[in-house]
């Protein structure tokens, strides 16, 4: 299992020092949030491949992975296109200075999401590094239900997200329909829940301590780079949002306050 891991932080490593060299030439650090979805297909994919025999569990996360990766790779670059450096890094890059910048971003950004990248993985290890037969069983179809309904949140979120902004008369509002109705995260529920049906088929497979990675990534999504950081800067730019907070629930999807 250790060897496994540490040839595929080494994969990762080498793309994400590839990918900063690229952001100095461009003078953009963005393009880092389209590899995050597709950094974790790449180590899945290694897992898969490079831990013997292939089996119906392995088949299965292969599947889900690679469309939940794929999917947020595609929508990110589609939603970056064309448009400037997102204002998180702007921040970074007025505050450490250009002539500073363009190095410690190695540090700041690419480097720390490859590691997360590895750390949030370990789920994906356990299934592929385990010893069990790779049947699947009652609690791997569990896993396919928790996973169908954590990506229905997250893409049917950010689809309606995407559409809801191309509509110039929405300029400044609040999204509170459809999934946005029951949560004001709806995109972030979702990818939480994705990592936890991760969980319960490491849990399948026999791989217990690994679920620490769905553990970070919720914690992550919750406290550090989803909610919390959203939610700040909302409040600040779009006066209604006060009100959907009295309304309607952070994360777990619930019924509207009145």
């Amino acid at each position: 299992m250790i060897e496994l891991f540490s040839q595929a932080a080494l994969i990762i490593f080498t793309l994400v020092t590839l990918l900063w060299g690229w952001s100095v030439v461009i003078k953009n650090v963005s393009i880092v949030d389209i590899f995050w979805g597709f950094g974790f297909v790449v180590v899945n994919a290694f897992y898969v491949f490079m831990s013997g025999e292939l089996h119906a569990r392995k088949i299965v996360i292969l599947t889900l992975v690679t469309i939940w990766g794929l999917r947020l790779a595609i929508y990110l670059a589609y939603r970056n296109m064309g448009k400037e450096e997102d204002f998180r890094y702007q921040e970074f890059r007025k505050n450490y200075g250009p002539k500073r910048y363009w190095w410690f971003s190695y540090f700041q950004t690419f480097l720390l999401q490859g590691a997360l990248i590895m750390i949030i993985s370990l789920p994906l290890l356990g299934i592929s590094s385990s010893k069990s037969s790779g049947a699947l069983s009652i609690w791997d179809y569990i896993g396919i239900l928790v996973w169908l309904v954590g990506f229905t949140f997250e893409a049917g979120g950010d689809f309606q997200l995407a559409r809801f902004k191309s509509n110039l008369k929405n300029k400044g509002k609040v999204l509170k329909t459809g999934f946005w109705k029951y949560t004001r995260h709806p995109n972030y529920f979702g990818d939480s829940v994705v990592w936890w049906a991760y969980a319960i088929f490491s849990i399948a497979a026999g791989s217990y301590w690994q679920i620490i990675g769905s553990i970070v990534m919720t914690f992550l999504i919750i406290k550090i780079s989803g909610v919390s950081l959203l939610e700040k800067t909302l409040k600040e730019t779009k006066p209604e949002y006060r009100d959907y907070i009295q309304r309607t629930n952070a994360f777990f999807p619930w019924f509207p306050k009145k």
